[in-house]
């Protein structure tokens, strides 16, 4: 939260936020937090430059924060580095999507996003589905691939 007042201080418009400036800031600051070995993974983050709203914003960097978090802690055990993309585009008519991936050890086959068993999950498709009026798509076939419209 204080990074993206840090980024609505810094913007001439207070009811939007360069995206793609915000999301570079937060995947750096989750690296340097959890990135305690010599071969830390990568983030890539690829975008467009996006003006968001502000309540659009937060709620993409909450879910951007949860996955990318569950990715630095849970993908790479064995230290040997690894990628995290964050992909994020507009679509036609004010459509977006966003995707964030890992090339880890992928979580377990089966999950019901729709109901999941998990803290991290049910608050990723619950600002998903009912914060941004999106859908929600998990693909574990090499890592981790979740892919959110709205």
């Amino acid at each position: 939260m204080a990074l993206i007042h840090e980024k609505l201080y810094g913007s001439k418009n207070l009811s939007q936020i360069d995206f793609q400036d915000y999301i570079q800031s937060l995947t750096k600051d989750l690296l340097g937090s959890y990135a305690c070995t010599n071969n830390p993974p990568t983030i890539k983050v690829n975008f467009v430059q996006t003006f968001l709203n502000i309540d659009r914003a937060i709620t993409c960097g909450l879910i951007i924060n949860e996955l990318v978090s569950n990715a630095l802690k849970h993908a790479f055990p064995e230290e040997d580095g690894g990628e995290i993309i964050v992909d994020f585009k507009c679509c036609e008519d004010n459509y977006f999507e966003l995707i964030v991936s890992d090339n880890g050890l992928g979580i377990r086959e089966g999950i019901d996003l729709d109901n999941p068993n998990t803290l991290g999950l049910r608050l990723v498709h619950t600002l998903a589905t009912k914060q941004l009026k999106g859908e929600v798509e998990l693909d574990t076939s090499h890592g981790v691939m979740f892919k959110i419209n709205f």
